[in-house]
């Protein structure tokens, strides 16, 4: 009885010393010397700083706030992913301008791995000669200023029309947040694949549903190893169903596009015009498959630059280590309020423009609306034209009134929560003609 007792000691010991040499030798393969991070809020295990963003605080809010007590440069951990926060123009200097090459990857998510063909657009194709490739077709044939000109009968045509539909609605109230964005999908679908046909109207559709995923945080996308998170929360499902209407709706419009010989076009070539005549032209030093032309022109109706940025290699910035593979954020709307250089940042004041001269094509990060860097947003040119034309018009044509006698004021203007920074409801205002709208 006595042996029996110490043999099952002794077997515990043995099962016990061997739990204990194995977590060692883990331990010791595994080990990383504590790396000298940015300062950061506090991360509980498993979900680290999650928990901070689950109010009804909007995410760009939360990291302001989160900046104001850490400082403009913080560590964040969400789930599994290590996170950087610039939050200030001389932080975001360091990204953007200083060590660029070395941030000029994106990071990759579900969405974009799976509706970007494996990330073969331009937004997040990884920084390579694929990538420089793809920018330097964009800058030269896609979006030069001569292209974007190319596209202004499009952009009149389309605002003309809002602004007519405006005027037969005059003194009731309209949705302007809506129409304005249909129109801005009418003309980016034109430019992308010209005239309107039912996959046209089709492709405006998914291309909403596709922004939609865009915009919001997905519990996946911050636990990358848990493969299983994006079929159990029906993301994957959902993603792939967007993906393979989109690739169906542009496949049947770039074989019509191929179908139309090129002397029929004239000099009116849209962006798939642009596409095919590029890859047909075997000039190109990768080859240009249909797959990519599917991904650029899927990106040029989707996407935006607004992106996280991925360390390829560690690097150290203001005494503090960056590990390889850290995923880094630059918060544009907390620089773009800085009261460092913006008085008064969060209140609609135009005329500071008026008095202080201020580029916002990368060169002043105190405002950078289209990013900086080699990842710039090579929509610019596009974007200032489709919205200068807009504005012009309705502000010359129109005078508003918001209605059941609302100061504006008393406007609700709480922020959409998601990546970009909209406003949650839509403006519906009245318009009342101030100058005659001739057709």
């Amino acid at each position: 009885m006595e042996f029996g007792f110490f043999s099952f000691i002794v077997l515990i010991s043995f099962f016990v010393l061997v739990l204990v040499v194995r977590k060692l030798t883990t331990f010791f393969k595994t080990y990383k010397p504590k790396l000298n991070l940015p300062p950061g809020p506090r991360k509980l295990p498993f979900i680290g700083s999650l928990h901070l963003f689950t109010g009804s605080n909007p995410p760009h809010r939360t990291l302001r706030d989160l900046a104001k007590k850490y400082g403009p440069l913080m560590h964040l951990q969400l789930g599994e992913v290590n996170i950087i926060l610039a939050s200030s123009s001389e932080t975001a200097q360091q990204f953007l301008k200083t060590h660029d090459i070395d941030f000029a990857s994106r990071s990759t998510l579900l969405m974009s791995e799976i509706c970007c063909y494996g990330n073969k657009d331009i937004v997040f194709a990884p920084y390579g000669e694929y990538w420089r490739q793809m920018r330097k077709i964009c800058m030269l044939e896609l979006l030069s200023a001569k292209r974007v000109e190319s596209f202004r009968p499009i952009r009149e045509e389309e605002i003309s029309n809002l602004c007519r539909w405006i005027v037969l609605q005059e003194g009731s109230p309209i949705n302007l947040t809506q129409k304005i964005c249909m129109t801005n999908f009418e003309i980016m679908a034109r430019a992308t694949f010209g005239k309107k046909t039912e996959e046209h109207v089709k492709f405006i559709a998914i291309v909403k549903e596709g922004m939609e995923f865009m915009s919001t945080f997905h519990i996946a996308d911050v636990y990358p190893s848990i493969k299983v998170l994006s079929s159990i929360t029906g993301l994957k499902r959902k993603v792939e169903k967007v993906h393979q209407e989109t690739d169906r709706i542009i496949g049947n419009i770039i074989e019509e596009h191929r179908r139309v010989d090129a002397a029929d076009r004239g000099n009116h070539e849209d962006l798939a015009d642009v596409l095919l005549r590029v890859r047909d032209s075997g000039s190109l030093d990768l080859p240009l498959t249909i797959e990519n032309i599917k991904a650029v022109l899927g990106a040029a109706s989707t996407r935006s630059s607004a992106a996280s940025k991925r360390k390829q290699r560690a690097i150290e910035i203001n005494g503090y280590e960056i590990p390889a593979r850290t995923r880094v954020l630059v918060n544009l709307w907390a620089i773009g309020r800085d009261p460092e250089y913006w008085e008064d940042g969060e209140s609609f004041i135009p005329e500071r423009f008026l008095e202080k001269q201020v580029d916002f094509r990368g060169n002043c990060l105190e405002f950078i609306p289209f990013g900086a860097g080699r990842r710039i947003c090579p929509g610019i040119s596009f974007a200032i034209a489709q919205v200068e034309l807009a504005l012009a018009m309705l502000l010359y044509h129109f005078d508003w009134t918001l209605p059941n006698g609302m100061k504006p004021e008393e406007m609700d203007m709480t922020e959409f929560s998601g990546v970009s920074a909209r406003r949650n409801t839509n403006l519906y205002i009245i318009p009342i003609v101030r100058r005659p709208f001739s057709s």
